[in-house]
């Protein structure tokens, strides 16, 4: 079995394993949009492929220079058919990463109970929620716990709407997102990096729109079909509609949506153990999933803490979230590049 460096990824076996956040056309987007070097790796016994890893190399003033797979995505990018091909690739990525001399790299995967060779370090903080899409949403509710139920049904009676669709969505999806993530502290991308997003992922990603009875924009999501799962790329609600149970709304919005499509598994993305978000998504009674967050080190380097729980950036939170938006829209991505 040999690991060769290839200039691109073709291998429709591997790919629901490989993940959305793994194919070419996002691994394109992330070079388009902020000029990453792409790196890829396939492992292969004679003419067949028995597992591939795409890299991004991504070099930063404030978050470092590291490697990783699934550029702004949960997880995906590495896919294997066996163990020994999973550690050759996992070798030669630390072959890289000495070669092109970076702090660390980072693997997302889904298999987060594996256990990884002996140079590699599992971050345990991040888990993915799965639910499972019955035949009708009625069912859903009869799951569910009264309180959540309760909630959905208030969320129905409140007035609010939700449009789905692709660039004729643009200008209010990017009002939506980039006013939520500036109240929650965080800066977010360009216009451009969802535009960019929709027309290289065609049909395959669809936009989500929220907005209040009076059409003023509440809230809103990316979501990415891949087979039979639907997936949650960025989903937020503004902070003025959250009492009245806008996230429920809009996540059950996407559920109906979903089941309407004869889609199996609502994957409602990775959330920080312990964060708010996971609070939000375990009302939905998913399965919870622990990701693998592989890490190989360089020589004096620990395990990046790129989010918000991390204390050296409570403060930077807090002035963020009270800075015009005028300041944020146009600083957020030259930040938010550096935390692929």
């Amino acid at each position: 079995m040999i690991v060769e460096r290839v200039a691109a990824i073709n291998l429709p076996d591997l790919e629901k394993q490989l993940g959305f956040s793994g194919l070419d056309s996002w691994m394109k987007v992330a070079h388009t949009i902020y000029a990453y070097p792409v790196h890829r790796l396939i492992a292969t016994e004679g003419t067949q492929p028995l597992g591939a890893l795409s890299l991004v190399e991504v070099t930063h003033p404030v978050f470092g220079h590291y490697l990783v797979t699934a550029p702004f995505g949960s997880y995906g990018g590495f896919a294997y058919r066996s163990i020994e091909a999973r550690d050759l690739l996992l070798s030669e990525a630390g072959r890289l990463a000495r070669e092109l001399k970076v702090e660390y790299v980072n693997v997302r995967f889904d298999e987060g109970e594996a256990v990884p060779p002996a140079d590699w370090v599992q971050l345990p903080s991040y888990h993915t929620y799965l639910v499972d899409l019955p035949a009708t949403s009625e069912e859903i509710l009869k799951t569910s716990s009264s309180d959540h139920r309760n909630h959905i049904r208030k969320s129905l009676k409140k007035g609010f709407s939700v449009r789905f669709g692709g660039l004729e969505l643009l200008d209010d999806i990017y009002k939506a997102l980039s006013r939520s993530m500036h109240e929650l502290g965080s800066p977010y991308h360009a216009k451009d990096y969802l535009r960019t997003l929709a027309e290289s992922l065609g049909n395959t990603l669809e936009f989500a729109v929220l907005y209040d009875p009076r059409r003023k924009i509440a809230g809103g999501g990316v979501f990415i079909y891949q087979g039979d799962t639907v997936s949650n790329l960025h989903a937020n609600i503004l902070r003025y509609v959250r009492s009245n149970y806008a996230g429920e709304y809009l996540y059950w919005s996407v559920i109906e949506r979903a089941i309407q499509k004869g889609l199996k598994t609502f994957d409602l993305g990775r959330s920080l153990a312990g964060s708010g978000n996971e609070v939000f998504k375990m009302k939905w009674a998913p399965r919870k999933k622990l990701l693998a967050y592989w890490h190989w080190l360089a020589p004096g380097h620990e395990l990046p803490s790129l989010n918000q729980k991390n204390p050296k950036f409570q403060l930077a939170i807090a002035v963020w979230k009270n800075l015009p938006a005028f300041v944020v829209r146009p600083l957020g991505p030259h930040l938010v590049r550096g935390l692929a």
